[in-house]
């Protein structure tokens, strides 16, 4: 078609669609059915109608609408990433729908296709997944996705734009703190297996014990689930060791807490027989008995940052990916201490 003016018929044609259904597909957009907007938006790309100006309406179809996927939402890991998410999205006119997938695959599909159908005009992910359609090579996945901004786990092999914390340097912290303290038996319960943030932690633990002249244990090294059961559970393995640990390194604030219960159920005080550091700064963390040493992050303004950084991704297609580190902080609480009577 090179050398004549691209017309709303030629697109009709290439669609197979009439000339009317081009313009609703292009102009209002939800009243057309999902397979012919995808019909009309190739069509439209393929011949360059209107500087893409119209393909690029399809994407933005304006739902006012942002998907987030939450893993679990019973975990109040997630509630004030949530509240930041919603105050910035309300005050520019957006709604919110939060997704509680449970982990399941089946159901972030169904709700992936929701957004890449124009139901939603963009996607928070909290899963620590790609959606389907992102996967293969970086170039590739981004253009097949929708806007899509990934929080507090960065995506490995992908490059969309994200909003976290470091989380090797914050658990090298942790891990160094109880080091600083005395502590030369010092355990780690991990999250779960596969998850980048159980690496990242499990390596700031590592690098604490080496940077402390502390030889590293595979026995010292429990893997957990992120769950205050998990964290009981590994305590119980832990308390068979040899050499006991006088401190434990937990991968968030619910196993920590678990790991407290446990060792109270076995006749040990925290932190006199045992410390124990956690992270995330959970609500609770703070008045929990004893109160817990932790890693603060930054969740309301992960919530907030993530959503502004949709709304910059919505307002510009070319905007280039970013990778948003935020600061944390190290909570020293009464849970850890020197160690004490073993």
């Amino acid at each position: 078609m090179a050398g004549s003016p691209i017309t709303i018929q030629d697109v009709a044609r290439i669609a197979g669609v009439s000339t009317a259904t081009v313009s609703r597909a292009l102009h209002n957009p939800g009243v057309v059915s999902r397979q012919t907007r995808e019909r009309v938006e190739k069509a439209v790309e393929e011949t360059g109608y209107a500087g893409n100006a119209m393909a690029r309406s399809l994407r933005r179809m304006e739902t006012r609408m942002i998907v987030v996927l939450v893993p679990d939402i019973g975990n109040p890991f997630f509630s004030e990433i949530l509240s930041g998410i919603e105050s910035v999205a309300s005050a520019s006119g957006y709604n919110v729908l939060i997704v509680d997938t449970n982990n399941d695959p089946a159901k972030e599909r169904t709700f992936a296709d929701y957004v890449r159908g124009h139901q939603a005009d963009g996607m928070l992910l909290l899963n620590g997944r790609p959606p389907y359609f992102a996967e293969g090579s970086q170039e590739a996945g981004r253009r097949a996705s929708p806007p899509l901004v990934v929080l507090c786990e960065r995506l490995p092999r992908h490059d969309f734009p994200t909003v976290r914390i470091d989380n090797v340097a914050a658990a090298e912290a942790a891990t160094a703190h109880l080091a600083e303290l005395g502590h030369r038996h010092i355990a780690h319960i991990t999250g779960p297996d596969g998850n980048i943030l159980t690496a990242e932690r499990l390596e700031g633990y590592e690098r604490a014990l080496s940077k402390a002249g502390l030889a590293s244990s595979a026995a010292l090294v429990q893997h957990g689930d992120f769950s205050i059961d998990s964290g009981r559970l590994a305590v119980r393995r832990l308390l068979e060791t040899t050499p006991r640990p006088t401190a434990i390194f937990c991968a968030n604030d619910e196993m920590a807490i678990g790991a407290i219960a446990e060792l109270k159920a076995n006749g040990r005080t925290v932190p006199a027989d045992v410390s124990v550091v956690g992270f995330d700064d959970l609500q609770i963390a703070g008045c929990y008995d004893p109160p817990l040493t932790t890693v603060r992050q930054p969740r309301r303004e992960i919530g907030e940052t993530s959503m502004r950084m949709m709304l910059d991704r919505l307002a510009n297609d070319n905007l280039d990916a970013r990778d948003c580190v935020l600061p944390w902080k190290l909570v020293v609480r009464a849970s850890s201490s020197a160690p004490g009577r073993h």
